[in-house]
């Protein structure tokens, strides 16, 4: 005996017609009278009184609806139990830079509406780090940005941005429509440090491929990214959907290719709110270009 018969069995009982049980389980009514045909069968009793006006419960069923009801409230109450027992539940997520932003409210207020008992951490990376903290077991998912070394580690891109060339406003190259490495070759540029990964440095230094200038202002945060530029006057990287305080443009880059906004996890990961928050975000982004 399953729960399923005996939640479509208690449906009947309570609205003493099949139709209308079958309107409220959201199913057709053939099955719903198979099932609780099948059910009388197991257990050997007629429980219903079936009539043109509807149905009526035998003792056997009053004793049977009884029995069943205290058995699907104390089923319906093993998630709250179990997570009782588990202590609250916690979902570390890591972010670079402004990636939270880049999502949007809806990842967050779909993924808590799922699990509204689940306590969510932020923790921020700073610009060397773009697995966020997964590399290091800081964290159990991120938000975050390609290129970079992946090894050990799973990707689900939610949006691909082309880059640009963030510089002041009143830069000679804020009017131009598109730019190329070749019209940056003689600027001061910000740049990731030494100790970034690396896939990911050599991708946002490409302005400094060819040798680097000692006075090139190094950057590890988004901040000191914009303010090289606000203050200093020096240029950089950045991807065009990036939100620009007042003062500063991003201008179109040609002969790079476009960076990609994921989810990023560890492979092989078992947690299920990292299977849940995944599968969310997928989802919001199947809607989102349907």
């Amino acid at each position: 005996m399953d729960l399923r018969s005996l939640r479509y069995f208690v449906a009947v009982a309570e609205e003493r017609h099949f139709g209308r049980a079958a309107r409220r389980l959201h199913m057709a009514q053939p099955p719903l009278s198979r099932s609780v045909k099948d059910l009388e069968t197991r257990l050997g009793h007629l429980l219903l009184h079936r009539s043109p006006a509807g149905v009526s419960l035998t003792p056997a069923g009053e004793a049977l609806y009884a029995e069943a009801r205290a058995l699907i409230a104390q089923a319906d109450r093993i998630p709250e139990r179990v997570a009782a027992a588990a202590g609250t539940p916690t979902l570390v997520v890591g972010v670079l830079a402004d990636s939270a932003e880049q999502i949007g409210p809806h990842l967050v207020t779909a993924f808590r509406a799922a699990h509204p008992g689940v306590h969510i951490r932020m923790r921020e990376a700073d610009l060397t780090d773009p697995s966020c903290g997964l590399k290091s077991g800081q964290v159990d998912v991120a938000l975050t940005r390609t290129p970079f070394d992946d090894t050990g580690i799973a990707t689900h891109v939610l949006r691909t941005d082309p880059i640009g060339v963030v510089v002041r406003a009143d830069d000679p190259l804020a009017q131009q429509t598109v730019l190329s490495l070749e019209d940056l070759a003689t600027r001061r540029r910000f740049r990731l440090p030494d100790d970034a990964d690396a896939i990911w440095r050599d991708y946002w230094n490409a302005l400094a491929a060819e040798g680097t200038d000692n006075d090139d202002p190094v950057i590890r945060t988004l901040r000191e990214c914009l303010q090289s530029v606000l203050w200093n006057g020096a240029i950089g990287l950045m991807p065009l959907a990036d939100t620009l305080p007042d003062g500063l443009v991003c201008v179109p880059l040609k002969g790079v290719p476009p960076s990609h906004l994921v989810i990023a996890w560890t492979r092989g990961s078992r947690n299920p709110l990292v299977r849940s928050f995944i599968q969310t975000a997928a989802s919001l982004r199947t809607q989102a270009t349907a």
